[in-house]
């Protein structure tokens, strides 16, 4: 794969991909009786409505710039979290639980479609489609991390005592400063550990299809 065929295989499955997974989000809210993300137009295709510069081209491209060099790091990021009104969704915490995991399923059934679409192309297609697997498995993974504002955080917040809960709700506002503070300090072991549970996937695929 040459180096301009891999950053824009990137960009294309980052930018398909967490536009699927911000929708999702927003359809799924909606079905629970909440339209604000509908309203925002949020569950609009054109990537302009949900890419974080950061967070959306950034930091996913910067990991895969590495990733020419050799560092073998998994590619992962996120995009403007979907507005979403608590107070108008049924099941309440659980309802918000449900449109957080949205995402990073989505993201998971991308990364399956992507395996099985590999397992039946050769040369730049299957490369492509491995890329797919892997970027949407890091999407995944990365999302379901239960900081504050990360979908696992939702996913938790829902299921977790009081005390966890204050705890988190005071840490909100500076979620994504501990999240980067993990990828600057703890980059070893923060993506030694996601690249354990994108393997894991990977090889669940594998059994699924017969691949040994």
């Amino acid at each position: 794969m040459t180096f301009i065929f891999y950053l824009v295989s990137v960009f294309v499955i980052i930018f398909v991909s967490m536009v699927l997974h911000e929708i999702a989000h927003g359809v799924v809210a909606y079905s629970l009786g909440d339209d604000t993300a509908k309203q925002s137009g949020r569950l609009s295709l054109n990537p302009l409505r949900h890419i974080d510069p950061f967070l959306t081209i950034g930091m996913p491209m910067l990991l895969a710039i590495f990733n020419l060099f050799g560092a073998n790091l998994p590619i992962f990021g996120g995009a403007k979290p979907v507005p979403v009104n608590t107070m108008r969704l049924k099941w309440g915490e659980y309802g918000l639980a449900l449109v957080s995991i949205a995402g990073p399923l989505t993201n998971f059934i991308l990364a399956f479609i992507f395996f099985a679409l590999m397992m039946v192309s050769y040369g730049e297609v299957s490369a492509f489609c491995l890329l797919g697997v892997q970027i949407n498995l890091g999407f995944c993974v990365f999302n379901l991390i239960p900081i504050p504002p990360l979908d696992g955080s939702r996913v938790l917040f829902a299921i977790a005592p009081d005390g966890i809960r204050k705890f988190m709700m005071k840490i909100e506002q500076m979620g994504l400063m501990i999240v980067f503070i993990l990828l600057i300090f703890f980059s070893g072991a923060f993506g030694s550990l996601m690249s354990s549970a994108i393997n894991a996937i990977f090889d669940l695929f594998s059994l699924i299809f017969g691949v040994k």
